[in-house]
C-alpha cells in the first residue's frame, strides 16, 4: 500500500488583546504553494493567551484535509507548552499543573490537541516585531480585529469555565 502524501502548509499566527483581559483578536495566514488565505476573529472579553491559541485552532480547523503543517507563532505560551510535551502531561494528570493547580484554557488546549491529531503539526517560535512579513501582518490583523465593536462573547472565559471540559463550552466561537 502506497503511503499517503500530505499537503504541506505553512501557517503564521498571532493573537492580541487590548488590555489583558480585554477585547481580543486573532489572525492566521495559511500558505499552500502560491495560495494564501487570511483568517481573523476575536472576542469582546478574553485574554492574550486565549487569542494565541484561537489563532492556531482557527488555522488548523480551516484545513479541509489532513496536512503536514509548520505553524509559526511568537507565543512562547503556545509553542513551549506544546513542543515540550507539557500540555500532554497536563492532560494525563487530569488537566492539573501539579496536584492542586488546574490548567487554564483547557477548553482551547483540548481543541488544539484534537486538531494536532488530525494534522502532522510542528510549531516554530518566531520573535515578534522583527520584520517577518507574515508575522507582522498577523499582528496587524489581530490588533485591528480586537478593536471591532461587534465581537462575540468568549463564553468559556466570561463564565469562568476555562478550566472546564464542559462539552457545550468547548467551542468559544
Amino acid at each position: 500500500m502506497k503511503p499517503t502524501v500530505m499537503k504541506k502548509v505553512i501557517i503564521f499566527t498571532d493573537g492580541a488583546c487590548i488590555g489583558n483581559p480585554g477585547p481580543g483578536g486573532y489572525a492566521a495566514i495559511l500558505i499552500y504553494g502560491k495560495n494564501k488565505k487570511e483568517i481573523t476573529g476575536g472576542f469582546r472579553y478574553t485574554t492574550n493567551n486565549r487569542m494565541e491559541l484561537m489563532a492556531a485552532i482557527a488555522a488548523l480547523e480551516a484545513l479541509k484535509e489532513p496536512c503536514e503543517v509548520i505553524l509559526y507563532s511568537d507565543s512562547n505560551y503556545l509553542v513551549e507548552n506544546f513542543s515540550s510535551g507539557l500540555v500532554f502531561r497536563w492532560r494525563e494528570k487530569g488537566w492539573k499543573r501539579n496536584k492542586k493547580e488546574p490548567v487554564e484554557n483547557v477548553d482551547l488546549w483540548t481543541r488544539f490537541i484534537k486538531n494536532c491529531e488530525t494534522h502532522r503539526v510542528s510549531l516554530e517560535w518566531v520573535m515578534g516585531h522583527q520584520g517577518i512579513r507574515e508575522n507582522e501582518r498577523c499582528d496587524f490583523l489581530a490588533r485591528q480585529t480586537a478593536k471591532r465593536n461587534d465581537l462575540p462573547a468568549d463564553r468559556a472565559f466570561e463564565e469562568g469555565l476555562t478550566r472546564s471540559l464542559e462539552p457545550t463550552l468547548l467551542d468559544c466561537q
